[in-house]
C-alpha cells in the first residue's frame, strides 16, 4: 500500500514489541517500524505463523487489536482495529 492511499500519515518510531496470540501462550518479538493512529508497519524475524489478527503490545505499555493488511517474509502492515 502506498502512502497515497493512507486514511493518516505514518510516522517513524522504531520501537520494540510483542505480536501476543493465542490469548497470550504465544509471542512474536517485533520492532514497529512506523505507525499512525490507524496502523503500522511491524518488522519480524519470520512472518511464517504470525496470524491474521493478534494483539500488539508495545514496549511503552500500550496495547493494539490489529489486523494484517500485508505481509512480506519479514515484514507485516496492520490496521488497528475499534477499541
Amino acid at each position: 500500500m502506498t502512502a497515497d492511499h493512507r486514511s493518516a500519515q505514518r510516522h517513524r518510531t522504531l520501537k520494540g514489541g510483542h505480536i501476543v496470540v493465542n490469548d497470550g501462550f504465544s509471542t512474536f518479538d517485533c520492532t514497529i517500524r512506523n505507525m499512525s493512529d490507524t496502523g503500522a508497519k511491524l518488522l519480524v524475524a519470520s512472518s511464517v505463523g504470525i496470524p491474521d489478527r493478534f494483539a500488539l503490545a508495545m514496549q511503552d505499555g500500550r496495547n493494539f487489536a490489529c489486523e494484517v493488511a500485508w505481509r512480506t517474509e519479514n515484514e507485516i502492515g496492520v490496521r488497528f482495529l475499534a477499541r
